[in-house]
């Protein structure tokens, strides 16, 4: 999973970067410091691993990983080449999600872009500009299915239809990802991998005090905003997770607890991530290697089992499968004994892998 960190200049988006990946990404407060992405892979917090590494002991631990690509600051016409917009925009068609982040702290030493703190007027500011951005990338495609159309090919008649539908909406400020479409304009739309197709989590980037408050008065035309537009809001304080990420992990623990926050601002927008594009991991143990496949929710049990190698789809005979929390509650983690048990299930190709199952695929080539 690939997610672009994205926002105006000087709202803490690189600060955020550094704190989540710790890979040192430039930041300073001035517009366009971060030029070219910076990249950087982080490992997904999942207590269950951590509990089955210490049963196991095993020689190789491989959680699921999610990649952050820091982007550079956009401002108002980033669009028409405005700031370092046509990068931005190049590079932000990578991602499966965007991670907007909104500055909702005031400090009179970090200039804003704009002069005043106002999260609903800075994320209307970048959507409009992935909307535009859409626009002429919708509008390249349907001047050319006019063209085509010309040969008496069905397909062009089709394609120019879904375009002209998906402009309209565009023009009306709607994103693509909310329009109503059949399936085939729907395949028409994703091959052109717009912006506004891809799923949003806005981070509201607050001060060290803002903490744990949850009715922020700048938050809320925020938290409308997301709310009719389907996506999602989470509060972190850039700086706290800055000292968090040079802590090691008791240190890390007592400091949430002191902050009554409950978990770091990281889980909190992993978990949303997968929520957001429909992830779910379910868990492979054993000594030489306890390690976690991301799938996306839905997936069946030859198919999750061909994340692993082709081989173990194509020759699928069954999965052996134990729910995490019925090894760790029933058999203190000892697969045998949930074996012993009858708690370990045997599953078929019409299986749906749930969230957190322990998998043993079985199959013949």
């Amino acid at each position: 999973m690939k997610l672009g960190v994205v926002g105006l200049p000087n709202v803490g988006k690189s600060t955020l970067f550094n704190a989540l990946t710790q890979a040192g990404a430039q930041s300073a407060n001035y517009p366009f410091c971060t030029i070219e992405p910076n990249y950087g892979i982080v490992s997904v917090p999942d207590a269950r691993m951590d509990y089955l590494a210490q049963i196991y002991h095993p020689q190789k631990f491989t959680p699921a990983q999610i990649e952050f690509v820091d982007i550079a600051g956009l401002v108002k016409g980033a669009s028409k080449g405005e700031g370092l917009g046509n990068k931005f925009l190049s590079h932000i068609r990578e991602v499966d999600a965007i991670i907007e982040v909104v500055r909702c702290f005031e400090d009179d030493n970090i200039t804003h872009v704009d002069g005043s703190i106002d999260p609903l007027r800075d994320v209307t500011t970048i959507n409009y500009e992935l909307i535009f951005a859409d626009m002429e990338t919708v509008q390249k495609r349907l001047d050319k299915a006019l063209k085509f159309q010309k040969t008496g090919d069905k397909k062009f008649k089709v394609e120019a239809e879904a375009c002209q539908l998906i402009l309209d909406e565009l023009e009306k400020g709607n994103f693509a990802r909310n329009i109503e479409l059949s399936e085939e304009q729907e395949e028409i739309m994703h091959s052109m991998f717009l912006l506004t197709d891809k799923p949003i989590i806005y981070v509201g980037n607050i001060a060290e005090d803002q903490v744990g408050k949850n009715d922020l008065p700048v938050l809320q035309p925020l938290l409308t905003y997301a709310a009719e537009h389907g996506s999602e809001v989470v509060t972190i304080s850039a700086k706290i997770e800055e000292d968090l990420a040079g802590m090691d992990e008791e240190e890390k623990q007592l400091f949430i607890e002191e902050l009554g926050i409950g978990e770091s601002g990281l889980s909190k927008l992993i978990k949303k991530s997968y929520s957001l594009l429909g992830l779910i991991s379910y868990l492979t143990a054993g000594e030489k290697e306890v390690r976690a496949w991301t799938i996306t929710k839905g997936t069946k049990a030859p198919q999750a089992a061909g994340k692993i190698h082709s081989d173990f789809e194509r020759g699928f005979i069954k999965a052996e499968i134990v729910a995490f929390d019925t090894l760790k509650n029933d058999c203190n983690g000892d697969m045998q004994l949930a074996k012993e048990k009858g708690l370990v299930r045997q599953e078929g190709k019409e299986y749906v892998i749930a969230d957190g199952d322990v998998v043993l695929f079985r199959f013949n080539v």
